[in-house]
């Protein structure tokens, strides 16, 4: 599990590949995000709606996150129509030792 600091900027990534094309990468119909902050705060995003899911090319996405928050994340990256698919990870955020 990787882990960050409070304040650090986090980016977390997926990629969409085809398995009935040897794994060539694939631009999902319909692409989502879900970040679940250690507070129970959820997050949602939706890749063309919001701005904060990005596409950096064919079948690669980000979300940067600020790691607001000690604790454990959780994040999920999931893809409907043409292309589904459902990644899921956590990391951990420590608090800052300086105050």
């Amino acid at each position: 599990m990787k882990v960050y600091k409070v304040g650090q900027s986090v980016r977390l990534s997926a990629v969409f590949r085809d398995p009935y094309s040897n794994d060539a990468l694939i631009d999902p119909t319909n692409v989502y995000f879900v970040l679940k902050a250690p507070s129970g705060r959820a997050i949602f995003y939706t890749y063309v709606i919001d701005a904060e899911l990005v596409r950096e090319t064919t079948g690669t996405y980000h979300v940067d996150v600020s790691a607001t928050e000690p604790g454990r994340w959780q994040y999920r990256f999931y893809s409907t129509g043409t292309g589904q698919a459902a990644e899921e990870e956590e990391f951990l955020v420590q608090p800052h030792n300086v105050k």
